[in-house]
């Protein structure tokens, strides 16, 4: 005997049903891990609270180096095509304190890391997303910062943007930049796993930073160390934040330099991308 057919409607209500589970499953989960998310940024708020000069140099880093290359280098600095150097170094500093931020989010990570408190948060029932996004969401909040202060730097010491709708957008790229350092200073933590190893990337970012034309223009080098400088991701930022501040981008360049504002976003999404989906296979791998 078969059994009596299954009106069409009722499959239809029911695989409704089943969607709309599925949709709110989904939405429970996202919600939990931007809460657990922020618990875990804010523990790395409350650590900036009970050290805060640590953070306090991190913060002034930034204006010391732009000061003294600013003054103690800059008379005798010369920008191809003209104009102040204090105007074109201003926009690489920023885009150096982007890069320079990936040295702290290495030692975070690798320090908790190594120390077993990355495990111990894997052991708590909560998003297995948390520590990641949650190391994210602090140190945007610092870059934030670490940016704001930079800017009254400048403008402390004489430098003007130009106009407003374009210096956002400018701002914008260089968050956009740290986003990507951001992701790649997680993965490296996690990779490393020991705060030493920190060294070894200052070491490497330093020669990053002056393989650009942050400090200098690209004119003034060697034709192929000025082709190697100009596709740095550094250097289309530091170009394509220049242009948008209205400050000078200095004579000279090839395709990169005349095409910095795209560059500018492609390079930290390529990046930012890579290094995100690395960091959170290397996280969930932690405990195979």
């Amino acid at each position: 005997m078969h059994g009596e057919p299954v009106p069409e409607e009722s499959v239809q209500e029911e695989s409704v049903q089943e969607e709309s589970v599925q949709e709110e499953s989904v939405l429970e989960r996202l919600r939990w891990a931007v809460a657990d998310g922020l618990t875990v940024a804010g523990r790395d708020v409350a650590h900036w609270r009970r050290r805060p000069a640590a953070l306090l140099v991190g913060l002034l880093f930034p204006v010391l180096l732009l000061v003294m290359f600013g003054y103690l280098l800059g008379g005798g600095m010369v920008v191809p095509g003209g104009g102040d150097y204090l105007d074109f170094l201003f926009p690489g500093m920023l885009a150096l304190a982007m890069v320079f931020g990936l040295e702290a989010t290495m030692t975070a990570v690798a320090t908790d890391a190594g120390r077993g408190i990355t495990d111990r948060f894997r052991s708590l029932p909560m998003a297995p997303s948390a520590v990641v996004l949650g190391r994210f969401l602090a140190d945007v909040a610092a870059s934030v910062a670490g940016l704001l202060v930079l800017l009254a730097g400048g403008l402390a010491i004489g430098w003007r943007p130009g106009a407003v709708g374009p210096a956002l957008a400018a701002v914008g790229l260089l968050l956009l930049l740290r986003l990507a350092c951001l992701w790649a200073g997680i993965h490296l933590g996690l990779v490393a796993r020991d705060p030493a190893a920190v060294v070894a990337v200052q070491i490497l970012v330093w020669p990053f930073a002056f393989l650009s034309n942050a400090f200098v223009a690209t004119a003034t080098m060697p034709g192929w160390l000025a082709a190697v400088a100009e596709w740095n991701p550094l250097a289309t930022t530091v170009t394509a934040v220049r242009e948008l501040f209205g400050n000078p981008v200095g004579a000279g360049g090839g395709w990169p330099t005349e095409n910095a504002l795209l560059l500018a976003v492609v390079w930290p999404v390529v990046i930012g991308t890579v290094f995100a989906v690395l960091s959170v296979r290397r996280y969930q791998a932690l405990s195979r």
